[in-house]
């Protein structure tokens, strides 16, 4: 035991005991802050890749939309019921 209190009377192990303490428990950017910071990041960066992929499969369906009329066509008449001005165009509503 005269071991130990032979330590604690040591003014730089006092300090840097509770300068560890301080770091790792009590300080804004204490370790835990870190891991949660951490993780949030690789979601983030998981979500970052999804929305690049979705993008370029967007732009790669705006190209073919914009190169081919009658896939313009097809989909303005699926997606915006438009209808030429001879035909009659009837919606089905599913209950």
């Amino acid at each position: 035991m005269a071991k130990y209190l032979k330590y604690t009377k040591n003014f730089y192990f006092v300090f840097t005991v509770l300068f560890i303490v301080w770091m790792v428990l009590i300080d804004s950017n204490d370790i835990i802050s870190h891991f949660k910071l951490r993780s949030k990041l690789s979601d983030l960066k998981d979500q970052k890749a999804y929305y690049q992929e979705r993008k370029e499969k967007i732009q790669a369906e705006r190209e073919a939309l914009l190169s081919n009329f009658e896939l313009l066509e097809k989909f303005a008449r699926e997606r915006y019921l438009m209808k030429r001005k001879t035909e009659d165009l009837y919606v089905i509503v599913e209950e």
